[in-house]
């Protein structure tokens, strides 16, 4: 029987060092690639804007993700916010770029996490995880030890540290980064993360390393492995060839990928000429047609979603 990493890492006293050298980072704080070096414990914030505890936004059942992830009865989403990436075009804008919601401490937020499991989801599904890490891994901890059994997901930007990721290991069941942008230039521009290609590569090969291919068991429910989107954007901003290429040749062609469609003008999007329209049929099909080119085959059912019903 399927059984969660984080138990094995709880029983044998792993979880409980890992809790402790993700907390001690936030002393100095490097827990992203933004590197703040703050004291976030004393109440110092760096570019997110958080302290010693999480904010939430929401958390509820949903059933808007990939249908691996929310089978009958939903994947249970955590929204927290203040994203340490903050894409001008952030469809979640007024989440990911202000600290509103709920402040909660290690028990509160380890509470949410048995509500979901409670209610009936599938997993525990931690939306823009990547600044609170720390926190996600103390609550955890919690949460295992009054009866949390459901995989975890980290659904992540793609710009998270590979320090915080081995912390990780043996803990996160399943992992879903973006794949944003393959030019420096447009994530300069676009992410104020210039060394994002750089950071969302190096940090997929990890994610890869520790859970492997996505494994789906009997009921079409996602129980481990790597799961990545790709964000089709307008004018092939995206790289999505380059990007689709490094997934095949330096991670696995059998490597699950969600091509979206859904682009649209969100947060400051109008601001930049190049982003101000949606994507068009024409360029979603093109971009199916590269993962076919480059020799990934394994989509989401969604994909291509657009393209036979519009």
């Amino acid at each position: 029987m399927f059984e969660p990493l984080y138990l094995q890492s709880l029983r044998s006293g792993q979880l409980r060092e890992k809790v402790v050298q993700a907390w001690k980072k936030l002393e100095d704080c490097d827990v992203c690639p933004r590197n703040c070096r703050v004291n976030r414990l004393e109440g110092e914030t760096g570019f997110c804007g958080l302290g010693d505890k999480a904010v939430v936004d929401a958390a509820n059942p949903h059933f808007g993700e990939e249908d691996c992830l929310v089978g009958r009865n939903g994947s249970g989403t955590i929204f927290f916010t203040s994203c340490n990436l903050r894409c001008v075009f952030c469809q979640n804008y007024e989440i990911s770029h202000h600290v509103n919601g709920e402040v909660l401490d290690t028990p509160a937020l380890g509470s949410l996490m048995l509500s979901l499991q409670k209610m009936g989801c599938h997993n525990v599904n931690t939306v823009t995880p990547s600044h609170v890490a720390p926190h996600i891994l103390a609550a955890l901890e919690w949460a295992a030890e009054r009866g949390l059994r459901v995989p975890m997901v980290y659904n992540c930007s793609g710009y998270d540290s590979l320090d915080t990721l081995k912390l990780l290991e043996g803990v996160v069941d399943i992992y879903m980064p973006d794949f944003k942008f393959a030019d420096p230039a447009v994530c300069e521009r676009l992410l104020h993360a210039e060394d994002y290609p750089e950071v969302s590569r190096a940090a997929i090969k990890e994610m890869h390393r520790q859970v492997g291919d996505l494994q789906i068991d009997e009921n079409g429910v996602a129980v481990r492995g790597l799961l990545v989107r790709h964000l089709v954007m307008p004018n092939d901003l995206a790289g999505t060839r380059e990007n689709l290429r490094f997934l095949a040749k330096e991670i696995s062609r059998n490597t699950y990928v969600n091509i979206m469609d859904q682009y649209r003008p969100c947060g400051r999007a109008f601001e930049y000429p190049e982003i101000g329209r949606s994507v068009t049929r024409h360029e979603y099909a093109q971009a199916l047609e590269t993962a076919r080119e480059e020799g990934i085959t394994r989509l989401d059912k969604r994909t291509g979603f657009r393209l036979r019903f519009f």
